[in-house]
């Protein structure tokens, strides 16, 4: 896949190695067979290649994370990773996650009664 990342992020060494991971995937689908999410929702972007998709978007500039669901649709995703079992290009879609996480949640303030829900749980459990 062709990226275009964001001038001011092209020196950060995560973001380099999503990039790589960005550019493994072929966009088969056959992730989409395995995930949970997705065959539950049948929704694109509830799936690891509609993910990808809003990653890249949002690594390029073309979305923030806070338009198109993209927060929420990341947050759906298990981390099972069924998809890496059967990706044939051998995406590392954990990778992925274990950058775009942490970077939403710098980029993106949730809402309130997320934001007291999270604390709340952080404290209880």
């Amino acid at each position: 896949m062709q990226t275009s990342i964001l001038p001011q992020l092209q020196d950060d060494p995560d973001v380099q190695v999503s990039e790589q991971v960005l550019r493994t995937c072929v966009h088969c689908g056959f992730c989409n067979a395995t995930c949970p999410t997705y065959l539950l929702t049948g929704n694109e972007l509830e799936g690891p290649r509609g993910r990808i998709y809003l990653i890249k978007s949002v690594l390029e500039g073309r979305i923030g994370p806070g338009q198109n669901g993209v927060v929420a649709h990341i947050d759906n995703c298990l981390g099972c990773l069924a998809c890496e079992t059967t990706c044939p290009s051998g995406v590392v879609y954990s990778r992925l996650l274990e950058e775009a996480r942490p970077r939403l949640e710098e980029m993106y303030r949730r809402p309130l009664a997320d934001r007291l829900v999270r604390f709340l749980l952080i404290r209880l459990l």
